[in-house]
């Protein structure tokens, strides 16, 4: 590695960390916060919420936060729609910028366990991405970078991110709507919905998991 190339890598590695200090510190707000600034749009709301959702991947704020603040702004249906569009339209930006940044990991040759998974994620992205969107194995933005640089095809990553996301968008969502109401019915029929597509989700990924691991 030459000098040029250190420089390149402790630029890129200062600026990931100030996005990360930003979004942690300066952009700390709750979703209740966050549902009054958007409210604040009128007629605009829907679409400042679903571009603010677009760019998040960027500056890594908290999905989860900005999906209970959907469902407190537009209640449990209209805040899934809202956020599933915003949200997909991040992970096409996300694994648009992989593409482009990442030429040259994408040229590559991969060597060892990372070609295997390399090959198959590129041979059956659909399937890795949609099993990744609806276990939560790694984090949401890393799967996007994650398939961009496996060479996972646009239109597979696609249809499996509108797909996988679905029930947990829809579980955060309802989970905020469920506070607007202030039925305490409701607001545990939503806490129990969350429980169910949350946690399922991991008991399915530890138990694959074991008998992945299982000789």
């Amino acid at each position: 590695m030459n000098k040029r190339q250190l420089a390149k890598g402790l630029i890129a590695a200062v600026v990931v960390l100030a996005i990360i200090w930003l979004s942690r510190s300066v952009f700390e707000v709750d979703a209740n916060s966050i549902r009054n600034w958007i409210l604040s749009f009128g007629l605009w709301a829907p679409l400042i919420y679903i571009v603010v959702y677009t760019i998040r991947p960027l500056i890594f704020f908290p999905a989860s936060v900005l999906s209970i603040a959907g469902g407190l702004a537009f209640g449990a249906w209209m805040g899934t729609i809202y956020t599933i569009i915003g949200a997909t339209l991040g992970a096409l930006l996300s694994f648009y910028v992989a593409s482009s940044l990442g030429k040259s990991l994408l040229k590559k040759q991969w060597s060892g366990n990372a070609a295997k998974i390399q090959s198959q994620m590129e041979q059956n992205g659909f399937l890795y991405v949609l099993m990744f969107r609806l276990i939560p194995v790694i984090n949401f933005d890393v799967i996007s970078y994650l398939a961009a640089i496996a060479k996972v095809r646009f239109p597979s990553f696609a249809l499996a991110t509108v797909i996988g996301i679905i029930p947990g968008t829809f579980a955060y969502n309802f989970l905020g709507s469920s506070f607007v109401s202030g039925n305490p019915k409701i607001i545990a029929l939503a806490v129990a919905v969350f429980v169910v597509l949350t946690v399922v989700p991991i008991l399915i990924r530890n138990r694959w998991n074991n008998k992945t691991n299982t000789p």
